[in-house]
């Protein structure tokens, strides 16, 4: 998917102003998506993703931190400067996009990667 495509994805889910707001919101969810999982992971997620977005993805941070959705969706609000509530709204604008954006297979390992709760922010049911 195309930056242009995956931002106006972004900005309609989300509700955001423009593009600018729904970049800055993608990159702080993917951001905190990256500090959750391994980093071989993060390096495979980013192949699929355009630039600049892939960026989010990149930093050197070692081994993956572990926490729980209230932790995910804190360090989104803590990101983007918005209440957790918002940011529930923003990691699921960026999320579904994303999962759309990159293969099945890959949004399938991410989900083994991030505590089960954050399976509907992916725009599907939880898993029971």
């Amino acid at each position: 998917m195309r930056l242009d495509e995956f931002l106006t994805r972004v900005r309609d889910r989300g509700e955001f102003h423009g593009d600018d707001e729904a970049e800055q919101v993608a990159t702080a969810v993917l951001w905190v998506v990256a500090s959750r999982i391994p980093p071989e992971e993060a390096a495979d997620l980013a192949r699929d993703l355009p630039a600049p977005l892939d960026d989010a993805l990149r930093p050197e941070r070692g081994r993956p931190e572990t926490f729980g959705r209230e932790e995910f969706l804190r360090r989104v609000a803590q990101q983007t400067g918005a209440r957790p509530r918002t940011a529930e709204w923003d990691a699921g604008a960026v999320l579904s996009t994303l999962a759309e954006a990159v293969p099945r297979e890959r949004v399938d390992r991410l989900l083994a990667c991030l505590p089960a709760d954050c399976a509907d922010l992916f725009g599907g049911p939880a898993p029971h």
